[in-house]
């Protein structure tokens, strides 16, 4: 085995048995496949044996099993080792084998190894390591959390606001190379609030141009943990900020105040006409609290607002199965596809399938799932599988599945472990193709440019 060829099957979960899979096989009893395969160069079955067998005290045997695996120098292997020794108290040892690969300049190393010197009483040791990286963005973030344990807060708020320009404001995340204003600030911003400096911290946060990373904005969430509800409601309700207005409506969600969260969406609403995203955070709440007519009356406007649009219908049809009403759901459905005045595409058609189903039963929804043009196609055994499967014919559903077997491989064995067919699943995950065609080693003269 070599790095190369487990990171390309780790990442694309090809030619390989994936986890979930491997999980599967260990639920239904077949810790001796997975014991067997992790020694064959199947990475996610080593992981779950040596995970087992450390959970038994066999921790010697363990790391025997991702020997191999560390061998090669591939990163997920040695941090899978790490936190295993970690896990067991030897800390020491996990701190050495990631230090080794710091030193030998693995770009991701560095800050591993750091958090781990810091969880274990080195972290003015790993400051110091990380002090020259504080123009990267992750070693920055990584420097300001060692930063709270080692006791040197201080040093790192000199060294980000010595990284936040006075007159540059960066017009998106890509704008600034290494570490840019808006996340230097939002570091800085921590460092006062862990320090009690509240003010500064939310003064700070006003500052940023972009306020909302991966659905989540800091200054909300500030807000949100030290009470300051007034304060977030005026910044959640200034030009409509989507994840704002959800942290605030989370917020008073879990104080009691469901009416207050329900009129915090629905005025941010007037703001933001037509926000799907925020209608259907209220649509979650409003079902959560035996509000179902009202949730899909939202959706419902949704749908209407933006017909066509896969997730919304995707969010009604269900909303409709939870809420017990699948024939109010395929009429909804029947209503928006009548105003396209088109054939209804699988991926808009296969949403209907669980709601036939809950109607008229499994049969009559897997034959108008075969009646769709689209309904021999292996995209269409899957969901024809899954409605088999869900009604307990999963032989039914192997036979759909085996029709398409690679392109619904990962579907397919799961569903032959569940048979007790474990060789036949093993077959279909491990099929890797035939090998590519031979590419000559002389050079073909040609005319043409190479573009």
């Amino acid at each position: 085995m070599d790095a190369t060829d487990l990171d390309r099957r780790a990442r694309t979960r090809s030619g390989c048995i994936p986890p979930e899979l491997v999980a599967r096989l260990l639920e239904q009893g077949h810790a001796d496949v997975v014991e067997v395969q992790a020694g064959r160069g199947e990475w996610f079955c080593a992981l779950a044996w040596a995970r087992v067998l450390g959970g038994q005290g066999r921790q010697a045997e363990a790391l025997e099993v991702l020997g191999p695996y560390l061998a090669t120098g591939w990163w997920p292997a040695v941090t899978a080792a790490a936190e295993l020794l970690e896990g067991w108290g030897r800390a020491g040892e996990a701190i050495e084998i990631t230090r080794v690969r710091m030193e030998a300049g693995h770009p991701m190393a560095l800050e591993f190894h750091t958090r781990l010197l810091a969880r274990h009483g080195r972290a003015e040791e790993a400051f110091t390591l990380l002090v020259p990286y504080a123009d990267d963005w992750a070693l920055a973030t990584a420097l300001v959390d060692v930063a709270g344990i080692a006791g040197r807060d201080e040093e790192a708020a000199a060294l980000l606001t010595a990284r936040i320009p006075a007159d540059h404001h960066c017009d998106g995340p890509w704008c600034c190379r290494g570490l840019d204003a808006d996340t230097a600030i939002g570091l800085l911003a921590t460092v006062r609030e862990r320090q009690g400096r509240i003010d500064e911290a939310v003064a700070l946060l006003r500052r940023r141009r972009i306020t909302s990373v991966n659905g989540r904005d800091q200054l909300a969430d500030l807000l949100a943990r030290h009470g300051r509800i007034e304060e977030l409601r005026a910044y959640a309700t200034t030009d409509g900020r989507e994840d704002a207005v959800q942290r605030l409506a989370r917020l008073l969600e879990e104080r009691g105040d469901v009416k207050g969260a329900i009129t915090m969406y629905e005025q941010a609403g007037e703001h933001a006409a037509g926000d799907p995203n925020s209608a259907h955070a209220l649509a979650q709440l409003l079902a959560r609290h035996g509000q179902g007519n009202e949730a899909i009356a939202v959706m419902r406007a949704q749908a209407d607002a933006h017909n066509g649009d896969d997730w919304i219908l995707h969010a009604l049809s269900e909303l409709c199965l939870d809420q017990g009403r699948p024939t109010e759901g395929l009429a909804h459905l029947d209503e928006l596809a009548a105003r396209r005045k088109s054939g209804e595409e699988w991926e808009l058609f296969w949403m209907r399938l669980p709601l036939i189903a809950a109607c008229g039963g499994v049969d009559e929804a897997v034959a108008q799932a075969r009646a769709h043009p689209e309904g021999a196609t292996w995209y269409a055994a899957g969901h024809i599988a899954r409605l088999l499967a869900g009604a307990g014919r999963t032989e039914e559903a192997v036979t759909v599945l085996q029709q398409h077997d690679r392109r619904n491989s990962h579907d397919l064995a799961g569903y032959l472990i569940d048979l007790g067919r474990t060789e036949e699943a093993l077959a279909v995950l491990q099929y890797t193709g035939p090998p590519p065609s031979p590419v000559p080693t002389a050079h073909l003269w040609s005319d043409e440019p190479p573009f």
